[in-house]
């Protein structure tokens, strides 16, 4: 019997929605190994014999490529190479590109051994699903209307929602949220948000706290499922999101928008690694699960909770011509749409926050990042969250 090809991922990757289908499609069983983001990170970077693909974003990749724990895909062998969007392999576009870790920047593995931006036959990460993210607000418990009144990252900040604010708990992620939050209030000011200095995390850092102490941030949290439960309750106000989670409230009737703020999203691309162990049979198969996962199935699955594939043509065959026009084209939905799972989420006459591909591509402020300085961002980080534990102010999931 055939060892199953074993997937190293996080919750980015909706595989419950995949696994059968991919199966069934491949002629060969899959194991998924669901780790939260910091585990998968470690995993993936230490014991890279305990998997075979590796699927999380590129701003993990400086971790798992120092390591060497991940090997060369050979684009020659990737069938949708050609069809690939540039938002994946160039850094530049007509729009408001972004700081931070573009995949571009780290995407073509070099002669010396070295990632950039410049075009070879080889890749580090194969590029996948991605998506523009902010912070959501329950209009259920508010009078604002989130489109027009909500403007800014600074929005966070606000009194009005105070001990009803949440952040993610990833530095990566969180981190980000929270400095451009307090970029836009006025309260600091940074050089290069996709590289801040020590001092710069130091500043945020001790916002962070003081935050904390005055009770302003409700408990952080690090899976998509904590701020669904937390909105319905009623506990919190306005949060860090991601799309998921949106699709989610919506199936269970909760009215959550996301916002657009004029600074821009923060934007993630997520990809797909080969384990550096690979050969023979065994790297057939990977290769067949990533050739499998661009091919358009998966992709309008994974459109129906929002995210965006780096191949769109080849998921038009998948998508109901009305859920291409609201996911992509940022049209009205013509009737009511599905998630992935078959519930109603999205309501006939909705236009989906920010408009349409090209308009939210286009507006990007910062790519999920690990920066030079990401050991010492962790350390703090790491203590504001123990400051948040201490009062309380943090759930963990296990």
């Amino acid at each position: 019997m055939t060892e199953p090809l074993r997937i190293l991922c996080t919750e980015i990757l909706p595989w419950r929605l995949l696994k059968d289908q991919a199966e069934a499609d491949l002629g060969f069983p899959i194991e998924f190994q669901e780790q939260d983001f910091i585990t998968a990170q470690r995993t993936a970077a230490m014991s890279p014999e305990n998997y075979d693909v590796y699927d999380q974003c590129f701003h993990n990749l400086d971790i798992v490529w120092h390591w060497r724990a991940i090997q060369p895909i050979d684009t020659a062998r990737i069938a949708t190479w050609g069809e690939m969007s540039g938002l994946a392999r160039t850094v530049s576009t007509n729009g408001r590109v972004g700081v931070g870790d573009a995949p571009a920047t780290r995407l073509f593995v070099q002669p010396d051994a070295t990632l950039s931006e410049n075009p070879t036959g080889q890749i580090s990460m194969l590029p996948t699903v991605h998506n523009f993210d902010s912070f959501a607000i329950n209009k259920d418990v508010s009078s604002v209307d989130v489109d027009r009144d909500i403007t800014s990252w600074s929005e966070l900040l606000e009194p009005r929602w105070h001990g009803r604010v949440a952040l993610v708990d990833e530095p990566a992620i969180g981190a980000f949220d929270l400095t451009m939050a307090l970029v836009a209030a006025g309260r600091m000011t940074v050089r290069d948000i996709g590289n801040m200095t020590v001092s710069e995390i130091d500043e945020m850092a001790g916002h962070a706290m003081e935050l904390v102490l005055s009770g302003h941030l409700a408990p952080f949290w690090r899976r998509a499922s904590e701020p669904v439960e937390r909105f319905a309750s009623g506990e919190l106000a306005i949060s860090s999101i991601w799309s998921p989670s949106v699709v989610t409230m919506k199936a269970k009737g909760l009215k959550v928008r996301q916002a657009y703020p004029e600074e821009g999203y923060r934007a993630w691309h997520g990809g797909l690694c080969l384990s550096r162990h690979l050969d023979g049979e065994r790297l057939e198969m990977a290769y067949a699960w990533l050739n499998w996962f661009l091919d358009g199935w998966a992709g309008a699955n994974m459109a129906r909770q929002g995210y965006y594939i780096s191949v769109p043509d080849r998921i038009r065959a998948h998508l109901d011509p009305d859920e291409w026009d609201y996911w992509y084209d940022g049209k009205p939905a013509a009737r009511d749409l599905p998630d992935p799972q078959g519930r109603i989420a999205i309501r006939a006459g909705e236009v989906r926050s920010g408009g349409s591909y090209r308009t939210r591509s286009n507006h990007i402020a910062i790519w999920n990042t690990t920066m030079d300085e990401h050991n010492f961002l962790v350390r703090r980080w790491d203590e504001i969250i123990a400051l948040a534990q201490s009062r309380g102010l943090r759930r963990r999931i296990s």
